[in-house]
């Protein structure tokens, strides 16, 4: 296939989603998942293979076994050690149906190949994994050429020893994107293809900020947090809209921005796009330009997840993005989302409600010892505490305004 040609084949993948063309309910692949204990713990390694399940799924795959192996350091040629590779192999003989194996750390072009040659099936990263999904979810031409620069950022390094293999690449996870290409046409092609995407971005970018310059003069905040604490959902709440929601990853990749009003006080709320453990560096790269809207808020609602076992970690997550886009130091309202989830996992249905509220508020205090006293329970599906919140908001906005607008603030 000419590169020149190339375009998403997302189209030709929509699982159980209507299209103005026809209805097709493609069937799910069925994956192997494989981790490698050599820089974790195992109880860390299974949270993170428990995170690339739920990928999977949002990519369109279910899986039907999952591998693990501790090593000193990943195998050179298969990343993984001999031994386990057989065993995989044995069982993918065996069971006959299995359409690919997906890896939890990043591949190079020729582990790809020797695994694929193996197996006999697809071999699919986490990177790959989480670009395809991106390919899938991207709506806006700003999003998609920011996915597809990314997805070629990736391939670029692994081009030598993947152009072989992508020659027979087929349809499904881990294909969309860049596609076939002959060796001959391989890297400037690609170079001159993320050019152009650059130059294009560039010219969305300072579309973006002339825009954001008009909007300079009312105070702006933006929610942010790992991917599916329900951000959307809660912008859903606060602005009376209706925000795309779905339980899965990266449900909305475009910055979406409603223009909100409570009390006097107006503002202008963006929800981001959600972050994620080992999230491609060239992802980050390409979306920086998105993620702007983060960066030049004044103030960030970071929502977490208080029912996911490993809340603490996401933030990390989320806090060391924010480090590196810079936005790191913007005053931050800890929205601790899902507390009705939290009580029904976490609470004995024998505890009284006393010991109920003396749980929570030493929660609270911890909370609040951790990430300072801008912190708040809420459950944005059941609207519990929402009133609290735009409450607390207006404060917080109200003392921006009098900073900026030290002698209009009566004017809002």
């Amino acid at each position: 296939m000419d590169f020149k040609n190339i375009k998403y084949m997302s189209d030709h993948w929509q699982i159980g989603k209507k299209s103005k063309k026809t209805y097709i309910k493609q069937e799910l692949e069925k994956a192997i998942l494989v981790g490698v204990i050599y820089k974790n713990t195992e109880e860390e390694v299974k949270v993170y293979l428990d995170e690339l399940d739920f990928l999977a799924k949002t990519a369109g795959a279910i899986t039907v076994k999952i591998y693990t192996q501790r090593l000193n350091q990943p195998d050179k040629r298969f990343f993984i050690g001999k031994g386990k590779v057989a065993e995989i192999k044995e069982y993918i003989e065996k069971r006959g149906d299995i359409d690919m194996v997906i890896f939890d750390d990043d591949l190079t072009g020729k582990q790809t190949i020797k695994l694929e040659e193996e197996f006999g099936v697809k071999i699919v990263d986490r990177s790959t994994l989480i670009l395809d999904i991106f390919a899938k979810r991207a709506q806006k031409a700003q999003a998609k050429a920011q996915v597809e620069l990314a997805q070629l950022q990736y391939l670029l390094p692994r081009l030598r020893g993947l152009w072989t293999h992508l020659e027979r690449q087929r349809g499904g996870i881990g294909m969309r994107g860049p596609g076939e290409m002959e060796i001959e046409t391989d890297r400037r092609i690609v170079k001159d293809k993320i050019k152009k995407l650059k130059d294009k971005l560039a010219v969305i970018d300072r579309q973006d900020r002339t825009r954001r310059k008009r909007r300079d003069e009312m105070i702006r905040v933006s929610l942010v947090g790992y991917t599916n604490v329900g951000k959307s959902t809660l912008m859903n709440q606060l602005t009376k809209s209706e925000v795309f929601v779905e339980n899965k990853l990266f449900a909305t990749l475009d910055t979406t921005v409603r223009k909100m009003v409570i009390g006097r006080m107006p503002f202008l709320l963006s929800d981001t796009v959600g972050f994620i453990r080992k999230l491609p560096h060239h992802l980050i790269e390409s979306f920086k330009s998105t993620l702007d809207e983060a960066k030049e808020s004044d103030i960030l609602l970071h929502v977490v997840d208080i029912s996911h076992p490993q809340f603490e970690d996401q933030i990390k997550t989320v806090n060391s993005t924010l480090r590196d886009l810079g936005a790191i130091d913007k005053t931050t309202f800890y929205i601790f989302n899902k507390i009705d989830l939290y009580r029904k996992n976490y609470f004995d249905e024998l505890l009284d409600q006393e010991t109920k509220d003396q749980i929570m508020s030493q929660l609270e205090e911890k909370l609040i010892n951790d990430y300072g006293e801008n912190v708040i329970f809420v459950s944005a599906i059941e609207k519990e505490n929402i009133d609290t919140l735009r409450d607390k908001l207006a404060v917080l906005i109200e003392e921006k305004y009098k900073i900026r607008y030290p002698y209009k603030t009566h004017y809002w």
